[in-house]
């Protein structure tokens, strides 16, 4: 099971040194790939602009954003966007995530709405793939680049949580995105069940690549720190969720973080994402630590 790790963009106060140190750390570690989600509200930094500069400050590890709240966001510049980066990289973008998104707030913000997002969204991967492709968009303006590193542009996987959307994405992706903030191997299992299924169902000649996640930490007083994250994490949903879910997540020692691997490995994770509650360096040395062992 290949290991990725998250970059600490929800943290506010970050510098150029601070993420520059990360970078370095990633890419000389045991490490696969790295991330980052997307937010609006909150003390987040652009996912887009942070993975731009790993591109470029990494050497090795490949760069995934989790996720594209595509339905947000032009189709056509998330692609240019998708393809600049792959190429800054050396073509190390080789999966992207896309989702739908829940926060109502980060849509208006932008102006945009939820409304009809699904249907959205399976018209926006049809552009992008044109856009790779070299297609016209607009007859007559010619093709919009650059072209990707690779023919038809990365795997696209979907980070969906119900049965009727992985069932919908399954005609155009390549892999499911599974979420346990705990990192239980049911939980991911399940996912991985019902986008089988799904493939299936769709006539897929292949298996959904299977990417899990879960929340960690590994740095001093890493409990507190876990639970306060997870709360801010989710406190735009209301504080009796928020509440729930941080009092919900424990994998902030080395035995629970190397529990949750052996739970994402034995629920047939390819790949794993490791998401930290802190931006402590703690986190990425004493992970190391644990691979190198485990």
């Amino acid at each position: 099971m290949k290991i990725g790790i998250c970059l600490p963009y929800m943290k506010d106060g970050l510098s150029r040194d601070d993420y520059l140190a990360w970078f370095q750390r990633v890419d000389d570690g045991p490490f696969h790939s790295l991330s980052c989600g997307e937010r609006v509200h909150g003390p987040t930094y652009d996912m887009r602009v942070l993975l731009a500069a790993a591109a470029v400050a990494t050497q090795r590890v490949k760069i995934t954003p989790t996720l594209y709240v595509l339905p947000m966001h032009p189709a056509v510049a998330v692609a240019k966007e998708i393809a600049t980066m792959d190429i800054l990289s050396g073509g190390r973008f080789e999966q992207v995530c896309l989702g739908y998104g829940g926060r109502a707030q980060d849509y208006a913000a932008l102006h945009q709405t939820m409304r009809g997002r699904y249907q959205r969204m399976d018209r926006q991967v049809e552009d992008m793939r044109r856009v790779w492709a070299g297609e016209e968009i607009i007859e007559g303006a010619g093709p919009i680049g650059p072209s990707p590193t690779r023919t038809g542009g990365p795997q696209l996987l979907v980070g969906a949580l119900g049965p009727k959307s992985i069932a919908r994405c399954a005609r155009w992706a390549d892999g499911l995105y599974a979420w346990s903030g705990n990192g239980e191997q049911a939980e991911l299992a399940n996912a991985f069940a019902v986008a089988e299924t799904a493939w299936a169902e769709a006539g897929r000649e292949r298996r959904p690549y299977r990417l899990g996640g879960f929340w960690y930490s590994l740095a001093d007083n890493g409990a507190q720190r876990l639970h306060d994250y997870v709360y801010d994490y989710l406190d735009i949903a209301g504080p009796e969720i928020a509440r729930a879910m941080a009092e919900s997540v424990h994998r902030h020692n080395a035995d629970a973080v190397r529990e949750a691997l052996d739970n994402a490995e034995a629920a047939g994770c390819e790949e794993v994402f490791l998401v930290p509650a802190t931006a402590d360096l703690s986190e990425i040395d004493r992970l190391s630590d644990l691979l190198a062992r485990r």
